[in-house]
């Protein structure tokens, strides 16, 4: 089966939005809401379940927010599907819940329902009806969502309130690609970090599945480590190929803006460098899902390369 054409200027795409869908979850604090966005046309589409950030603003992280990437994405050709995860401040929860303020746990738990029930997204989106390929689906996570994105690709760790061994991998799931994403804990996390329990015991020896890693080199997040930007590379370093770091030139954690148009909270607003990550994520993940698919190799020669490059990439 070949690849769905790329759109020749993804910014004259057609794209559709529809939100939010409710799916039931009677196990959960409340009902599970989402955005999905598509192309206008084209059959067999791969799909992108995305996680959002646990950020300060009061509705990026949500299914409102990361529109630079949701929107290439989808003219691309992916479907993209986005979670309001149940830390959102747009859900405002009871801040006492055992699993608050982070939901790691909840967090995984979403997007494998979601998978569950794609017949129930397919059926409240008439025009994205018969036009799923299930057989590709991919994760991409920004920040706390990419240490979401990093269990369901095989990333394990330890429930800091029973002590058990978590595994949340999802095998449905073929690629992802991880947005400067938490890195190991133990030495390498602030006190402020190991009060949260479960990033003390982040493992990413098993996370087998092929990722992207997104980095940026001027990403200290000294909230949560004391090794500086290079915790970020973490899950490239640590995990078992196949995988690719793409370490972004200037960036800090926002990566440039990718939560949202003019957002507020982005300490390094550069619309290239946006541009330029939704670009290669999209490109790694059409390549990783259809291998036969030369974007990926077509788009680290025009980006990373040369006197105007935004980063750099390694790969193994």
């Amino acid at each position: 089966m070949t690849a769905p054409t790329l759109a020749e200027n993804t910014l004259d795409a057609a794209v559709l939005s529809v939100s939010p869908i409710v799916l039931p979850a009677p196990d959960r604090a409340v009902d599970l809401r989402l955005r999905v966005s598509a192309p206008m046309t084209g059959a067999e589409l791969p799909i992108i379940l995305l996680s959002h950030g646990h950020g300060l603003s009061n509705n990026l992280s949500s299914l409102n927010g990361y529109g630079p990437l949701v929107n290439h994405w989808a003219a691309q050709g992916f479907v993209v599907i986005q979670p309001t995860h149940l830390d959102s401040r747009t859900l405002s929860l009871d801040p006492g819940d055992p699993e608050a303020p982070l939901y790691w746990r909840s967090r995984a738990q979403d997007m494998t329902r979601i998978l569950d029930q794609l017949d129930a997204v397919e059926a409240a989106v008439a025009q994205l009806r018969g036009r799923l390929d299930r057989s590709r689906v991919a994760v991409a996570g920004h920040s706390m969502g990419g240490h979401t994105a990093s269990l369901l690709l095989g990333a394990r760790l330890t429930d800091p309130h029973d002590g058990t061994p978590v595994d949340l991998t999802e095998p449905r799931i073929g690629a992802g690609v991880l947005l400067a994403a938490p890195g190991r804990g133990g030495d390498a996390l602030t006190e402020v970090a190991k009060g949260y329990g479960f990033f003390e015991t982040t493992d990413f020896s098993a996370m087998t599945t092929p990722a992207l890693v997104v980095a940026g080199d001027r990403d200290t997040s000294e909230h949560l480590t004391v090794r500086g930007a290079r915790w970020h590379a973490d899950p490239y370093v640590l995990s078992p190929g196949p995988k690719s770091l793409l370490t972004l030139f200037d960036a800090e954690h926002g990566l440039g803006g990718i939560s949202g148009y003019d957002a507020a909270e982005t300490t390094d607003e550069d619309p290239r460098r946006v541009a330029a990550v939704a670009a290669l994520t999209g490109a790694y993940l059409r390549s990783t899902l259809y291998p036969a698919d030369p974007a990926w190799r077509d788009a680290r020669a025009t980006l990373t390369s040369g006197a105007d490059a935004v980063g750099r990439v390694e790969s193994r």
